[in-house]
């Protein structure tokens, strides 16, 4: 028996199940799991969640009946290359980059990684990298009042980021880092979206699995067009929140909402 939800997909009866799912699909459409690739088996994903396999397969059923995966003699359950492109909404939210750059002085960060590697291929297109190309991958807590607020995993070109040290990062926000060895940054792309917790952001934002996560990806360029940060960062909603304060302009049946800009995001645009 399943239930349907909002989006048209259809989730199993059973809290445990419905949860697993969930984070499962959350990671599919996300592009954790690539198509092409294979699930972690029953086993495995039920040891990593605490739930029976019963569960599991009640949740993976419900995948392959989202036709998000399906299941392979020898190869176990399989993400399938999506029939076509989902419709996304985006908003333009226009005093957010300032925002988030004070944030970073009034706030303290915590580094939880530090490492080369090969970027993922949604990274690797986003900062139009070249084969071969490794970055520099970090992972960061930043925190108010010893609460932990938002989850940040970036990466930078190992071209660029060869430029500051782990200690650096440990210390010194990203921005400033970059602007030190002579980065010149021109211009951002930036969506807003929600996921689900998985285990690993859940314990380190001290929340649970599966809870909301206000999501935002961020693509910075520098003036000759070139990607030199690619940014992930999951934000509590119970301890961050966006706002967009509006002005209702024009005239006649050209009436529309404008962003009301800041000082400091009036300059950041010009």
């Amino acid at each position: 028996m399943v239930m349907t939800v909002h989006n048209g997909a259809t989730a199993p009866e059973g809290g445990k199940a419905r949860r697993i799912y969930l984070l499962l699909r959350d990671e599919i459409m996300g592009g954790t799991h690539a198509p092409g690739q294979a699930l972690p088996g029953e086993l495995k994903l039920a040891e990593t969640h605490g739930v029976s396999r019963v569960t599991i397969r009640r949740a993976l059923d419900a995948l392959v009946g989202d036709g998000l995966v399906e299941r392979r003699a020898g190869s176990g359950t399989v993400v399938r290359q999506p029939s076509s492109t989902p419709v996304q909404l985006k908003a333009d939210f226009a005093t957010l980059m300032p925002q988030l750059q004070r944030m970073a002085d009034e706030t303290t960060a915590r580094l939880l990684s530090f490492a080369y590697v090969a970027p993922p291929p949604p990274v690797s297109e986003a900062l139009n990298l070249q084969a071969g190309e490794r970055v520099q991958r970090a992972v960061r807590l930043r925190l108010a009042s010893d609460k932990a607020f938002s989850h940040l995993t970036t990466y930078v070109p190992e071209r660029i980021a060869q430029s500051y040290s782990e200690a650096d990062l440990a210390s010194t926000p990203l921005f400033r880092l970059l602007e030190r060895r002579g980065v010149h940054i021109d211009h951002a792309r930036q969506t807003v979206s929600a996921v689900l917790a998985t285990p690993e952001t859940a314990e380190a934002l001290e929340t649970t699995v599966g809870a909301a996560l206000i999501s935002l990806m961020r693509v910075v360029y520098d003036t000759d067009g070139a990607g030199i940060e690619y940014l992930s960062a999951l934000y509590r909603p119970d301890r961050f929140q966006l706002e967009l304060t509006l002005n209702r302009v024009g005239g006649g049946d050209d009436r529309h909402w404008e962003p009301v800009l800041t000082g400091a995001a009036q300059r950041a645009a010009q």
